[in-house]
């Protein structure tokens, strides 16, 4: 073989190793998803009756919702939303999703099976989860930051937000950063876009 061909074997398999540790390198970067806070302490009751909390999560990456299974405003958009969420990680155990009803004397465990079945819920780690409702609202408000009261004006009895937190597998509430490199808190449940960023953020968090 010519010297050349030597020259030019050599440079193509230097190259692929620099290509080797920049794509291993780039892999296992620390991401730049920002921590925010410990995840509140909860315990509440699932679907099927067992007593779930936030230390059933652990070693879990998942996504948190406030809701109620009577709303008709953007609680139907906020859980297809997730049932796609649920859809890009089935079959992945690292995942999960607690789905906690800001109505509990009517979201009882049994109606609350009965309307994860009708969503098409099929991820063992989805708890759709009810317990005492000043509880709840506690746990809402001033755990997670999120809003959720009962609201005579609005329709079905409650108003709340539609956003949804993201928790990592020790237990930090974490997000992404905007343009201005502020975290953005929480990721909206409504839009496309949201979903979009949840998803590619919990890809980065189950890489962890």
């Amino acid at each position: 073989m010519k010297k050349n061909s030597y020259i030019g074997i050599s440079f193509i398999v230097l190259l692929f190793g620099i290509w080797t540790v920049k794509e291993l390198s780039e892999r296992f970067k620390e991401n730049d998803l920002k921590v925010l806070t410990k995840v509140p302490s909860f315990e509440l009751t699932d679907q099927n009756g067992k007593k779930i909390s936030d230390k059933s999560y652990l070693g879990k990456v998942y996504v948190v919702e406030f809701f109620f299974a009577n709303c008709l405003t953007i609680c139907p958009i906020m859980n297809k939303n997730l049932v796609q969420v649920q859809d890009e990680f089935y079959g992945n155990l690292d995942f999960g999703i607690a789905s906690i009803t800001i109505d509990p004397e009517h979201d009882t465990p049994a109606f609350l099976k009965e309307h994860a079945k009708t969503l098409g819920v099929k991820h063992p780690n989805w708890h759709f989860l009810t317990g005492n409702s000043d509880y709840i609202m506690n746990l809402a408000n001033k755990g997670f930051y999120i809003q959720a009261g009962k609201d005579a004006k609005a329709q079905g009895g409650f108003g709340h937000s539609g956003q949804f937190a993201l928790i990592d597998k020790d237990g930090n509430i974490r997000s992404r950063k905007d343009k201005f490199g502020n975290p953005i808190l929480f990721y909206d449940g409504l839009e496309q876009a949201g979903i979009d960023a949840l998803k590619e953020d919990i890809k980065l968090l189950l890489e962890e």
